[in-house]
């Protein structure tokens, strides 16, 4: 049976964060997600269920908003410095089930800039 490009993707995500469970030790997760028009961020405490910091690429002008690289770099910085605002600096990076490149390592690079460790 071959699975449907949704189900790999589901799949790899949820590998990701398996693994990521591992070696978060009690470090929030910054997780990505990417739409064909927009990018999303955020900033998850797991361990009380809470979002700490969110961003994404319709915030902003008309002009700005997009899914490229430069629209991830935005999300990527702002996200970090809502964060750091909250006193979060040391996360654990949730790439989801989406391969670290292109808009994805542009946003990770932006937050890793801004201040973010991971």
């Amino acid at each position: 049976m071959a699975l449907s490009p949704r189900d790999t993707t589901q799949r790899r995500a949820q590998r990701v964060r398996t693994r990521l469970r591992s070696v978060a030790n009690g470090r929030p997760r910054l997780s990505v997600f990417r739409s064909s028009k927009n990018i999303y961020a955020q900033v998850i405490d797991d361990e009380r269920g809470v979002t700490l910091a969110a961003a994404s690429s319709l915030e902003g002008d008309k002009k700005e908003k997009g899914s490229d690289k430069e629209a991830a770099a935005r999300v990527g910085a702002l996200v970090a410095q809502r964060a750091i605002e909250k006193g979060v600096k040391d996360v654990v990076f949730d790439r989801g089930g989406y391969l670290y490149h292109g808009r994805v390592k542009a946003l990770a690079d932006a937050a890793r800039e801004a201040g973010l460790n991971f």
